[in-house]
């Protein structure tokens, strides 16, 4: 969109996962939560710090941000001042804020007991998309931000009951409740039989998977 790079959240396969798409650069680092499979590829991010003179924007909540400052402390210091490292730009997010004409709303949701948040993304001339890759409940306020999106990402773990996760159903009520055009589910555990669940999927919703492009 725009020709703006953004990578949202950077997990432990970050690497494989960039060669794999030739992702050579980004422009800035959004953060859904702290959890580690969201949060443990942050040193790969280093390699989208070599060819810039600026720090690397990283927005993130203040609870998200506390935790990667705690965690790779070396790179938020005043002393990271050597090239080749991880140069990263806190920005805290307390509401929508843009990349030229790309408005990115923050979504909170619930996800065990640490805050979370998706993202819902809206540009000119484009469909919009939102991305809730991890939650158990929508509240209404983000609810009410997600009616009528035309694209929507969302966590549909297994088709059981879960504590902290969607079950395929509580995904097909989100998407219900949204009125998205078009719907993905994502983050789909070994208990999900891809095809059968492809299979057997409304209209207008499809099971996601590794290396899915999204035209908007």
């Amino acid at each position: 969109m725009g020709g703006v790079v953004l990578l949202v959240d950077a997990g432990p396969d970050l690497r494989t996962q960039a060669l794999r798409e030739g992702l050579r650069e980004i422009d800035a680092v959004l953060y859904t939560h702290s959890h580690l499979d969201h949060v443990a590829g942050f040193d790969e991010l280093r390699a989208f710090c070599w060819r810039r003179d600026e720090p690397l924007p990283m927005h993130a909540t203040q609870s998200c941000m506390e935790v990667l400052v705690r965690m790779f402390g070396w790179a938020f210091s005043e002393e990271n001042i050597y090239k080749g490292y991880v140069k990263p730009g806190a920005r805290i997010i307390d509401g929508a804020f843009f990349y030229g004409s790309l408005k990115i709303t923050p979504l909170p949701v619930e996800h065990a007991a640490v805050e979370t948040i998706g993202f819902r993304f809206d540009h000119p001339g484009a469909r919009s998309i939102a991305y809730l890759p991890d939650v158990k409940r929508v509240p209404n306020d983000t609810m009410w931000r997600l009616r009528g999106v035309d694209v929507l990402v969302v966590d549909a773990l297994r088709p059981q009951p879960h504590p902290t996760h969607f079950s395929v159903g509580e995904a097909l009520d989100v998407v219900r409740q949204a009125d998205a055009g078009e719907a993905w589910l994502t983050h789909l555990g070994h208990e999900n039989d891809h095809a059968a669940l492809d299979a057997e999927l409304p209209a207008g919703v499809r099971a996601a998977w590794d290396g899915l492009s999204i035209r908007l």
